[in-house]
């Protein structure tokens, strides 16, 4: 019984000193809200029952959050000025009603503890997981942001025409490495993208498979402001299922975007994206180690910023 009291006790300090510290860890919600993970993977099932694309929808917008301003829940503010009306954004990012359902789930068993970028970082892994991709163990400990900036998120999330230079900087930006870029790309073997994403990549670039290209133009036309927002799946081959067929696509030359195909053009990334074609392993081990540090960009703990009790507005003083 004393040995049990001892660990008890070191377990607890430890907990705090985590949380005094800052830092984030898998175990923080260990002792406030100990069935956090099972309500949300349980709320997950159900809303992948409901549309399986959404879980790629939730993944995406964990890396939409994050790059602005740090994972910090501020894509999740309403308001004409805030993220969602940024241009990567707007009638874009998808999966807010999810995340309200899911808070909504958590507070009714552990109110006002459980922060809403927290439910985003594990919706996401639980997204790729349910779809057959990797798990992890999701540090925790974040806390919700009172601000959001539209201007960021328009100059800092990597557009789809970018070149392999450019993305190799807007991730340095956000201190993650090139392998860390071409494994998070890896999530667009899930999921779907507009019309006007990928138009000019079917029409003008070279680097892309002639049947490829004609094949998404079917429902593509060439007219900016026709077609815009019909949607084309990211992997032709498996764009439900998380796996490692982007990177075989890339091979042959049907990435959807252009900056996809950057990732396999002759340049820096050319024999990982090999690698990843040829070892599923690595890729799931790589991203999952890519989601982690990416979700550890400039979180706020401690005492800064707040634990929303709605997800889409600040808490009133």
């Amino acid at each position: 019984m004393a040995s049990f009291r001892t660990w008890h006790c070191l377990l607890a300090f430890f907990l705090l000193a985590s949380a005094a510290s800052g830092q984030l860890s898998p175990t923080f919600y260990l002792t406030s809200c100990p069935a956090l993970e099972i309500v949300v993977r349980a709320s997950m099932i159900r809303a992948l029952l409901a549309e399986r694309r959404m879980g790629a929808s939730l993944v995406r917008l964990f890396f939409h959050d994050c790059f602005v301003q740090g994972c910090d829940a501020s894509i999740l503010l309403d308001g004409a000025g805030n993220e969602k009306f940024a241009g990567p954004n707007v009638n874009s990012v998808r999966g807010y009603e999810v995340i309200d359902q899911i808070k909504a789930n958590v507070e009714a068993i552990c109110p006002g503890v459980v922060s809403c970028a927290d439910i985003v970082a594990l919706a996401a892994r639980d997204s790729t997981f349910l779809l057959g991709g990797p798990s992890w163990a999701v540090p925790l400990g974040r806390r919700d942001s009172t601000t959001a900036s539209q201007s960021l998120a328009n100059s800092d999330l990597p557009a789809p025409t970018s070149s392999l230079s450019q993305l190799i900087t807007a991730f340095g930006n956000k201190g993650l490495n090139a392998r860390d870029l071409t494994a998070l790309s890896g999530a667009h073997t899930i999921g779907f993208s507009q019309c006007q994403n990928f138009r000019d990549h079917i029409y003008n670039d070279t680097n892309i498979d002639s049947t490829f290209a004609t094949l998404r133009r079917g429902n593509c036309q060439a007219a900016p402001g026709t077609s815009d927002s019909n949607l084309a799946p990211l992997d032709v081959t498996t764009q439900l299922t998380f796996d490692n067929a982007y990177y075989r696509n890339l091979l042959v030359q049907r990435g959807l975007l252009h900056s996809d195909q950057e990732l396999f053009n002759g340049g820096s990334q050319d024999a990982l994206v090999r690698q990843y074609s040829n070892n599923p392993a690595l890729f799931a081990s790589d991203f999952a180690a890519a989601m982690i540090k990416m979700g550890n960009i400039s979180p706020l703990t401690g005492s800064a910023g707040q634990i929303r009790a709605n997800c889409r507005v600040v808490n009133s003083s």
